[in-house]
């Protein structure tokens, strides 16, 4: 699969200016004999990108149809590889086998509903202003500030200033005991290309904003909650 995602890479991707080059790369995949340009007249150009192993059917001990997925402007798409496989006193090796074919890939999956959970909001009104100041810290990397919103003994990496938090856009909290799942949705301002260039920190000046979701473990202990874990969100809700 990494040996058609490598193909891939190189037949995927052409324009007449590089056409020798190209023939000559092909060279390192292709069976003896075959077109120097796998079926390309000269003209015209594409361009791949997001090259992926995808998918591979074992047709028998040395060969295999290996599908890729790529993106061409906004179209995913899929090329399938037939390749032969070759195990001796050298190693394994592979080699294209056969002409390779672009197909559609599937559709984006119909996602079903799901009932929203019983939502706690006292104990979301009481998190607010713990989980804000837990992110702002989080994206600064101010380490003596975030432990004062992480359970003791827990040690977070942070951001250390790649973003700057801007807002708390929502929190969702599960009805249960002094430990609970919950999801946020948060705002940061994102570097500016400038900043980004010179390796700064954030100014919180920038203008780019960009949400995402995250879900948490808390812990209360006392009257405050307390950041346990913190990883990426799963299904939205809310």
């Amino acid at each position: 699969m990494a040996f058609a995602a490598q193909f891939a890479g190189v037949y995927l991707n052409f324009s007449p200016e590089d056409a020798v080059s190209r023939s000559g790369k092909l060279a390192a995949f292709m069976a003896d004999g075959m077109d120097q340009q796998l079926g390309w007249d000269g003209n015209g150009k594409l361009g791949a990108v997001a090259i992926q192993p995808y998918d591979i059917e074992v047709t028998d001990d040395a060969n295999a149809i290996v599908t890729v997925a790529f993106q061409t402007g906004s179209r995913r798409l899929h090329l399938s590889v037939p390749i032969y496989y070759s195990g001796d006193a050298d190693g394994n090796r592979f080699v294209v086998s056969g002409w390779p074919a672009i197909l559609p890939a599937p559709g984006p999956a119909d996602l079903p509903q799901v009932a929203e959970p019983e939502s706690d909001d006292a104990a979301a009104t009481e998190l607010k202003p713990q989980l804000e100041g837990f992110f702002r810290n989080y994206a600064s990397g101010n380490g003596a500030e975030l432990q004062r919103y992480v359970t003791a003994g827990t040690s977070l990496p942070s951001f250390a200033g790649a973003f700057t938090f801007a807002e708390l856009k929502s929190v969702v909290v599960p009805v249960g005991g002094a430990t609970r799942e919950i999801q946020a949705v948060v705002v940061w301002v994102l570097p500016d290309a400038v900043a980004a260039d010179a390796g700064a920190a954030v100014a919180s000046t920038g203008t780019g904003r960009l949400q995402q979701a995250y879900r948490l473990t808390v812990v209360k202990q006392g009257d405050k909650w307390y950041v346990d874990d913190i990883r990426g969100a799963g299904r939205a809700v809310g």
